[in-house]
């Protein structure tokens, strides 16, 4: 029995026309101001997640040269969750902000705050060395009663 072999062309054009998707699927490539969340899927326990994003860029407000971090973030979850490839952009978009380390990395929790609503959150900017100096910014929220 032998076998045959369809060529990828042959396979497009027999493809071509029927409705089939034969292209990936559209990946958003552009950064985002927005962070999307889902419901937590056990609000009545108390746990931790935490994300490490080692790509962080933002730019020196004084000379323009960019600032390389790892940001960390964790949290104790309410009724929302924060989505990751929201995330990913959000942080994405700091890339041509001109911003201090110690701004940027509050900025970033009182965004996350503000549409998450955690029981308890901190953000740690560890920002590399820049004139020989490493900068490590951390900023915490806790709720009122948590």
């Amino acid at each position: 029995m032998s076998q045959r072999r369809v060529s990828r062309r042959t396979l497009h054009r027999r493809t071509k026309g029927r409705g089939s998707n034969t292209t990936a699927p559209r990946i958003s490539t552009e950064p985002m101001t927005e962070i999307e969340t889902f419901p937590n899927p056990t609000p009545e326990r108390d746990y931790e997640i935490a994300f490490e994003c080692p790509e962080f860029t933002c730019l020196c407000p004084l000379t323009g040269q960019p600032d390389f971090a790892t940001i960390h973030i964790t949290y104790v979850p309410d009724e929302r969750c924060v989505e990751l490839k929201s995330l990913k952009l959000y942080l994405w978009s700091y890339r041509d902000v001109g911003a201090f380390h110690e701004a940027v990395t509050n900025r970033i929790l009182d965004d996350l705050v503000e549409v998450v609503r955690p029981r308890w959150m901190t953000v740690v900017g560890g920002f590399f060395v820049r004139g020989g100096i490493r900068t490590t910014v951390t900023a915490t929220y806790e709720r009122d009663g948590a």
